[in-house]
Parts: C-alpha cells; sequence; structure tokens
C-alpha cells in the first residue's frame, strides 16, 4: 500500500547548491538552493525567487557559480540558506569561506566546497522564479578526484530531504550506469 503526500516539492536525491554572486560593489555573496538539477547538456535550472540578493546580482552581472554544499561544511551551507545577503551583506566571511574569482565568468567560487559549475546566465522568469544558466566550466580542487575524475565519496555532497527537513551525505555506489540493464536485455 503506498501513502499519498499531494504535490509537494519532494524528490530523491535534491542537490544542496551554493549559488554564488557579486554584489553591486564587487564584494561576493551566496545563498542556498535546493530545487535545481541539469536541464540541458550545457544548462543547469534553478527555482529562486526574484527577491534574493544573488538572483538580483545574477541579473546584474549574467553570471554565477553553483558549488555542490558538501557534509564538511554543513552547518555554513544550512547558513547562507537562512541569513540574508540584505540583511547580513558578509555572510561568506561570518561562516568563515574565502572566495577566488573564476577565471571563466564574472562570479565567484567558494573556495572551501571543492566543487563549482561556472555559468552565465541564459534567462530568468520572475514569475516562474526559474534561473537558467550555461555551464562554461566544471571545476573540482584535485583532493576530491580519483583518476583525474570528480570521486562523490571524496565530495560528499549531500542533498536536501524535503520531508524531513534534513540534509543526508549522498549514498555508497550500488551498481554500474549504461552496463547493469545491459544483463536484462
Amino acid at each position: 500500500m503506498r501513502k499519498n503526500f499531494g504535490a509537494k516539492p519532494i524528490l530523491y536525491p535534491q542537490p544542496v547548491f551554493m549559488i554564488a554572486t557579486y554584489n553591486e560593489d564587487g564584494t561576493p555573496n551566496a545563498m542556498n538552493a535546493a530545487w535545481g538539477g541539469i536541464s540541458e547538456n550545457d544548462e543547469i535550472s534553478m527555482c529562486i525567487s526574484a527577491d534574493h540578493r544573488t538572483t538580483k546580482n545574477a541579473l546584474a552581472r549574467k553570471a554565477f557559480t553553483v558549488s555542490m554544499a558538501t557534509a564538511d561544511y554543513v552547518a555554513e551551507c544550512d547558513y547562507l540558506g537562512i541569513v540574508s545577503g540584505d540583511q547580513t551583506p558578509d555572510k561568506l566571511a561570518r561562516c568563515g569561506f574565502h572566495t577566488v574569482k573564476s577565471e571563466f565568468v564574472d562570479a565567484p567560487i567558494i573556495e572551501e566546497l571543492p566543487m563549482a559549475v561556472e555559468c552565465e546566465l541564459i534567462h530568468y522568469d520572475a514569475e516562474s522564479c526559474r534561473m537558467v544558466g550555461k555551464v562554461i566550466n566544471v571545476c573540482a580542487d584535485e583532493k576530491v578526484l580519483t583518476d583525474g575524475k570528480i570521486d562523490p565519496e571524496k565530495l560528499r555532497p549531500i542533498t536536501f530531504d524535503g520531508m524531513n527537513h534534513a540534509y543526508l551525505v549522498l549514498g555508497e555506489k550500488v551498481g554500474n550506469a549504461f552496463f547493469d540493464g545491459k544483463k536484462l536485455k
């Protein structure tokens, strides 16, 4: 038997994005957003409201970065989601994060978070709150690489559990994509 929950924004896994931009004065800003994902081969989409400082910055600069929140920085990433950049303009510094300018877009990369997607703004729809970015580059700290590829076990990205208001670490490997299903052919 199944239980019905009605129309709710629940999906597993739900990545936890740390969206970073520059303010008008050039200082870095970031927010936590959990409603997003890859929407095309070179596009990332997320739902963030127009009243966020990060949204306004992305519209002004036409760029943003998306870092994956990690288990090592759960408290800091959660803090960036519960504190407004309008009321606390130095919130990145307050949680101990440091940034460097992206080589590819006009946006900061959070140094403590080892993976980032660097994006140019393609479109923002204020009515649906959907922001779409063109992926210009993906970068990762060497400490989360194995054989030159991003290793999820080293990255330890977290996912958002919207039903229980919790963060979970991405789990163990259970199969091989584009291979295991062949045995059913």
